[in-house]
């Protein structure tokens, strides 16, 4: 399995990024996709996750309402949009695979459930 994260980068708080995680490699149509983010000294954060199954979604409080998920089974990519960006978003921001997952509760963003990881994209909000 290959994930790779893209469309990092700077800036401004209010501004806005879009993230995409192109994944590869694996056989099966079913699994999840999460994404997921490391500020420096505090530990991995999930954010949201979709499942390829029929699209079900859950975001984290943190980012509900600013952060939007999509994906395109037929490419396998996954996007994540995000709006009014602030300052505490800054993180290093990854994308990983659960096989055979579903997305719907808060526990499906649990960082031990899922199988493959992307190598990361920083993200930066200035203030």
């Amino acid at each position: 399995v290959q994930l790779v994260e893209s469309g990092g980068g700077s800036v401004q708080t209010g501004g806005s990024l879009r993230l995409s995680c192109a994944a590869s490699g694996f056989p099966f149509d079913d699994y999840a996709i999460g994404w997921f983010r490391q500020a420096p000294g505090k530990e991995r954060e999930g954010i949201s996750c979709i499942s390829s199954v029929n699209g079900t979604t859950y975001y984290a409080d943190s980012v509900k309402g600013r952060f939007t998920i999509s994906s395109d089974n037929s490419k396998r990519t996954v996007d994540l949009q995000m709006n009014n960006l602030k300052p505490e978003d800054t993180a290093v921001y990854y994308c990983a695979l659960e096989a055979y997952g579903f997305c719907w509760v808060k526990a499906s963003l649990d960082v031990d459930g899922y199988d493959a990881w992307g190598q990361g994209t920083q993200v930066t909000v200035s203030s």
